[in-house]
């Protein structure tokens, strides 16, 4: 019997339109290039990345150390192909660098590296870290009295690790209402399903627990993606929260909330 893993059976409930499709050729362009590349997890996140940089983030790829822009850091930093599609697209760096991924001269590695990729906000790749970087930029933001807004791209898998949840205590116990994480539930990572390395369920109701607001959507519907990301500004809500996004995605907005999203490509 033929068995399709869960990102394709939820990529086939969306049409992928022109643009999808064109990202998608970028990341595998860059694969074939390098004979090599984490594929899966940059196309599960490529509708998440799309929304965030074509209709959400407040940048300038001529500016990109403005210090009034938005943050978005890949937490899950092996999905950094669809990141470098993106960006390369957006006019951060030229298209041909996308050849050379992880080239022995390329600014393209395996992972996103802060201060080699214009327009990369943190290095990541070592797992787990990427929403505590998160919390500090929004606590920053809030110190310095700046309005820019924080997004943290999390892996299902990349949330065993525990210090995830000791930075939602840290959102929830500031508000940081200019804060919110989008968590791609694919339900696979490295070792196999995540049911059988480490189930997750329930997820969304872990996340509130942590003070999060929590909406769930297909991580590949563009138009669902742009809704929820969309409503999330400026992320104000009474009482503040944190908000969370997973793909199936879940959205979550802590309460002083901070908003998480949680995307299934599930």
């Amino acid at each position: 019997m033929t068995q399709i893993s869960p990102h394709a059976e939820a990529a086939l409930i969306c049409t992928l339109d022109e643009r999808s499709l064109y990202l998608r050729r970028l990341v595998l362009g860059s694969v074939r290039s390098a004979g090599r590349g984490h594929v899966g997890p940059a196309l599960s996140l490529i509708e998440m990345v799309r929304v965030l940089y074509d209709d959400v983030l407040r940048i300038d790829p001529k500016n990109p150390h403005d210090p009034n822009r938005d943050r978005a850091i890949l937490s899950k930093g092996h999905g950094c192909l669809a990141l470098y599609a993106l960006l390369a697209d957006r006019g951060f760096f030229p298209l041909s660098e996308l050849d050379g991924f992880c080239g022995p001269d390329s600014i393209l590695g395996g992972h996103p590296e802060y201060g080699m990729v214009p327009g990369v906000e943190a290095s990541t790749g070592a797992l787990g870290h990427g929403l505590s970087i998160g919390v500090g930029l929004a606590l920053a933001a809030r110190m310095r009295e700046r309005s820019y807004r924080t997004f943290v791209l999390l892996g299902d898998g990349e949330i065993n690790e525990g210090s995830v949840w000791e930075a939602a205590m840290g959102a929830a116990k500031h508000g940081l209402d200019n804060l919110a994480a989008l968590i791609d539930y694919n339900k696979l990572q490295s070792y196999g399903p995540t049911d059988y390395v480490l189930p997750l369920e329930p997820l969304a109701d872990k996340w509130r627990s942590f003070g999060f607001a929590v909406q769930e959507l297909n991580g590949h519907d563009v138009g669902a993606l742009r809704t929820v990301l969309n409503k999330s500004r400026p992320f104000r809500a009474n009482p503040p929260r944190s908000s969370a996004i997973p793909s199936r995605a879940r959205v979550c907005r802590r309460r002083n909330p901070t908003p998480i999203g949680i995307t299934r490509t599930s």
